[in-house]
């Protein structure tokens, strides 16, 4: 495959050159202060983009799964209850990992291509009148299908119950694209990885644990030693980490934040949302649909798109690797072979959207499927272009 070629996988998503760059530093002595001039802004930058006043940030050598494990292992114990929906790929796995650490987990099932049912979450916790449930899980944008649910209603549910548990957010393909309020909305754990919208390599977890949440740590005893939250902070105080840090991740990340703050976040989900309405026109165009059922859960990072009954998505991500050098993602789990995706996340221009649309079209053409060349391209190019007064009241 080409590396010349942008990629639209959910992630990792498209780098830099000037972050590629700012990874790849000399050895410096991590134990000197040199280190916390890139630590300290790190953990400040986040909090700012977590959109919180007071979380405790904590950044450990792992990816998105690492911190899903930070946030149970340092808050909860053996047979603790934990309520969650099984919407989509990665809430499956959250809830998978739930089952290893021997929590008790209620599943709500939830079907692929709908968002979090807070309804029932507080039908559920008011039943809970033992308050046996601890943690409450919600997958902010379920990467599988394209689905962003309301975590603010999922607060709500909490608030209407009257129940004690903590709030754990997974906004590993959300946050630093998409709005996210930890402190407004209450969330506890907030998670997230290096390599979605902060446009980096794989290889950080990022986390931010509310007052609550710290609190729960001091009770909790499930084991926890590479992921520990007090090992972390101590190592924090003397600017260091408690073992080797990911010293040049930590340097591109420290950039990453200054360019994402630089920009505006506003600005940021601003452009995210625009990229990913032209792909949504260009499907309509299409004359296929969205694994999303309804556009209040249409996320701006991912787009989830159906192919024909009896038609095998995953040869449109096939052909294009093979024959166009470029990069889209296939479907998972309930829904591989019935979706392609289409990512649209991170380092990306509408000029480098409107690549990837054409190459989906010459695949989908090659394959059979009923699409006229340049239909999709179109459909996103009218709402791109600056030209139009049309094109501008749209975006707006």
């Amino acid at each position: 495959m080409s590396f010349q070629n942008p990629v639209f996988i959910p992630g990792p998503t498209n780098m830099p050159e000037f972050l590629r760059r700012a990874c790849d530093m000399s050895t410096i002595d991590h134990r000197s202060p040199v280190f916390g001039n890139i630590l300290n802004p790190c953990l400040s930058g986040v909090r700012k983009v977590l959109k919180s006043d007071s979380a405790s940030i904590f950044i450990f050598p792992s990816s998105g799964t690492g911190g899903w494990e930070t946030a149970l292992s340092n808050t909860l114990s053996a047979g603790d209850g934990v309520l969650a929906a099984r919407n989509g790929m990665f809430s499956h796995r959250w809830i998978d990992m739930c089952q290893r650490h021997g929590l008790n987990v209620t599943v709500v099932e939830t079907p692929w291509g709908q968002g979090l049912p807070a309804d029932r979450y507080e039908e559920i916790l008011k039943a809970d009148t033992n308050h046996d449930i601890k943690v409450v899980l919600a997958t902010h944008n379920e990467t599988a299908t394209g689905v962003r649910s309301d975590i603010a209603a999922v607060r709500r549910a909490l608030d209407a119950a009257g129940h004690p548990a903590l709030l754990f957010v997974d906004g590993v393909s959300s946050i630093a694209s998409m709005d996210f309020r930890m402190d407004e909305w209450g969330v506890d754990v907030a998670v997230t990885g290096s390599q979605k919208g902060f446009m980096l390599p794989a290889g950080l977890a990022i986390v931010g644990f509310s007052e609550k949440a710290m609190n729960a740590v001091e009770t909790a005893t499930l084991p926890r030693t590479y992921f520990d939250v007090r090992d972390m902070g101590k190592g924090y105080d003397a600017n260091a980490f408690p073992y080797t840090p990911p010293v040049g991740l930590m340097n591109g990340l420290k950039l990453s934040l200054d360019v994402l703050l630089d920009e505006g976040l506003d600005n940021v989900f601003a452009r995210h949302h625009r990229i990913a309405e032209g792909v949504r026109r260009a499907v309509d165009a299409w004359g296929l649909e969205l694994c999303a059922v309804s556009p209040d859960l249409y996320s701006d990072t991912v787009t989830a798109v159906r192919t024909p009954e009896g038609f095998n998505a995953t040869d449109i991500v096939t052909r294009a690797a093979s024959e166009y050098d470029m990069a889209f993602g296939v479907g998972l789990g309930e829904v591989a072979g019935k979706v392609f995706r289409i990512g649209h996340l991170g380092s990306l221009t509408d000029a480098m959207m409107l690549s990837g649309l054409a190459t989906a079209e010459m695949v989908m053409v090659d394959l059979g499927l009923d699409i006229k060349l340049g239909s999709g391209v179109a459909a996103a190019q009218e709402f791109y272009r600056h030209g139009s007064d049309k094109a501008a009241k749209a975006a707006a």
